[in-house]
């Protein structure tokens, strides 16, 4: 059993037990159920920002403990502050140390589009992300038959939540695709081995329609990345572990963005040279 069948294994079981602690009817309840999200496409799309979705997350199969202490107040407001585009907010709990009120902290003292980064199978997850606050879900193709992923795609539209869809490879991205997308994310993590390559969204960049807004996900630890990835019609950039590792999270977003303005102001002089 790969990782991801190990998570989604757990997932069902954990969606079940929340049915009964949290009813729809209850969740419903909440402040941020009737309120209006933010798009994240939109925000994608901003010539002010650089279409960066800065991520908090504690800890990763792949890599153990990343950051097990870090405030959510703090980075949040501080990712913000340094120009990232969005938001991704880990609430999975035994894999990746998040929980629902990181989110939910997260949404508190920011207006800009979150996302909630969870393994999504059920539309009881989706009810439960707007309850919490988030603009935005992850529906994982690798994780989903097609039929099930475009019903809670078209499900999560119907409660006004964006939908970001994460495919590895092309049969994934091929079988996937429905009009009630919104983002197209490629991930360079191989999930078997743990291996990451950009060169597996550049490889997949010309096959995503562009109605859909293109992101890249994992192993951007560079500017230069996001200069390469642009160049292969990329639009945004989710970006986790590279800022988490740093005691100050928000601080290596800071000096990231500032890092990639100086390459994209060196570059426009050159072409205007």
């Amino acid at each position: 059993m790969d990782i991801l069948q190990k998570i989604i294994a757990h997932k069902e079981k954990e969606v079940a037990r929340r049915k009964d602690l949290f009813p729809v009817k209850l969740l419903e309840e909440s402040i941020y159920f009737p309120t209006q999200t933010v798009s994240l496409k939109k925000y994608l799309l901003r010539e002010d920002k650089h279409g960066i979705i800065a991520e908090i997350k504690r800890k990763s199969p792949s890599k153990g403990v990343i950051n097990k202490h870090v405030s959510i107040e703090k980075t949040s407001i501080g990712y913000m502050q340094a120009g990232a585009s969005a938001l991704s907010i880990l609430t999975d709990t035994e894999f990746f140390g998040g929980k629902n009120e990181d989110l939910t902290t997260a949404r508190k003292f920011n207006f800009c589009p979150i996302l909630r980064k969870d393994f999504t199978i059920d539309e009881y997850q989706i009810v439960e992300a707007k309850s919490i606050g988030s603009d935005a879900i992850l529906l994982i193709a690798a994780a989903l038959e097609p039929k099930k992923l475009k019903s809670l795609a078209k499900f999560a539209k119907s409660l006004n939540l964006e939908v970001l869809m994460e495919v590895h490879n092309e049969d994934e991205l091929l079988r996937s695709l429905c009009d009630d997308l919104d983002v197209v994310g490629v991930n360079n993590r191989n999930l078997s081995t743990f291996d990451v390559d950009i060169n597996t969204s550049i490889s997949l960049a010309e096959m995503i329609p562009d109605k859909f807004v293109k992101i890249s996900e994992s192993g951007i630890s560079q500017p230069e990345n996001i200069m390469t990835l642009k160049r292969h019609g990329f639009q945004g950039f989710l970006i986790g572990e590279s800022f988490m590792t740093n005691s100050r999270p928000h601080k290596a977003c800071l000096d990231f963005i500032h890092h990639l303005e100086q390459l994209e102001k060196t570059m426009a002089e050159k072409a205007n040279s």
